[in-house]
């Protein structure tokens, strides 16, 4: 079958097209024919050894956290699941495996895919709708009436948080470019903001607020100027490096770290079936232009979130 691999860490260079054994799904898990994947920044990072320590995987690696596809073989003590069965699912970060035309995932991981949106545009959902609704569900506990203020809004994982805040009633000041406040105003945004200045302060954009999910890369210095956004005995969550609380106000802070998890990936392809959740894809581009996204995220180019076409 064909695969995208790399055998050593390092630039995209180390991307290579190859000719592999197709897997064979042992106790426990599936066999899925793959019909897409998607890239997300950790790829990145983890392509080029950055996180080898801390999520020690084997090499080769094959790309891919997310997969979409279809059930064609199940290993043994596997119920619940047939052949032909349209799922998605995300691997553990220490396995991976989308970016292949078979892939295997464990049984437990996997979930009935949206019935609403084409399956490959499914793959967009895993990753990034578990780490938005950790964000935004678990860690926030985002409520009705609360003030909540999505910095990074318009990318793949901060849409989402703005859909499920929004979804929960809260009222939402989402900030990024200006090219997407269209879009987050349909999602239901009440005020769409340019890109922070953090030495102004929370007041010019209506802070402090209840809830401040942060999605935007920033150093520590300005990490730091986030914690006055929050009101006091609010809270910060953040996928971008840690911002620190401040006890004296009661403000505290959390951190997304997003694994897999079935249940929580079946709420949300229920809130996209239910028409109350929407994915937004930038592109679509075959598998054999993987080397390229990467390389294209590497120099900033990547457009948004693109959905990696296997079959």
């Amino acid at each position: 079958m064909k695969a995208i691999r790399y055998h050593e860490f390092g630039g995209t260079e180390v991307l290579r097209q190859e000719e592999v054994e197709r897997p064979v799904p042992g106790a426990g898990q599936v066999l899925v024919k793959v019909v897409a994947t998607s890239f997300n920044p950790v790829d990145d990072h983890i392509r080029l050894g950055v996180l080898a320590e801390m999520i020690p995987t084997p090499l080769p690696i094959t790309p891919g956290l997310d997969v979409a596809g279809t059930v064609a073989e199940l290993g043994d003590q596997v119920s619940g699941l047939q052949v032909g069965d349209s799922i998605i699912a995300m691997f553990p970060l220490h396995e991976h495996g989308g970016a292949a035309e078979y892939a295997v995932v464990a049984a437990d991981l996997v979930t009935a895919a949206p019935r609403s949106i084409p399956l490959t545009d499914a793959a967009a959902l895993p990753l990034t709708g578990l780490a938005a609704r950790q964000a935004a569900v678990e860690l926030a506990g985002i409520k009705t009436g609360q003030s909540v203020l999505v910095n990074g809004a318009g990318g793949a994982v901060g849409s989402i948080v703005v859909q499920l805040a929004v979804e929960a009633g809260a009222k939402v000041t989402a900030v990024d470019r200006p090219q997407h406040a269209d879009r987050l105003n349909g999602y239901g945004a009440e005020k769409v903001v340019n890109p922070l200045d953090l030495d102004a302060g929370p007041a010019p954009v209506g802070g402090p607020f209840d809830v401040v999910v942060n999605h935007v890369r920033l150093t520590p210095e300005d990490l730091a100027k986030l914690t006055p956004y929050v009101a006091d005995g609010g809270i910060v969550v953040s996928s971008a490096g840690p911002v620190p609380a401040d006890d004296a106000r009661s403000v505290r802070t959390a951190g997304v770290w997003v694994g897999p998890d079935a249940s929580h990936l079946a709420d949300l392809v229920s809130r996209i079936d239910n028409g109350v959740l929407k994915l937004h894809i930038a592109d679509r581009r075959p598998l054999e232009e993987l080397p390229t996204i990467h390389q294209d995220a590497s120099s900033g180019k990547l457009l948004g979130k693109t959905v990696i076409v296997v079959a």
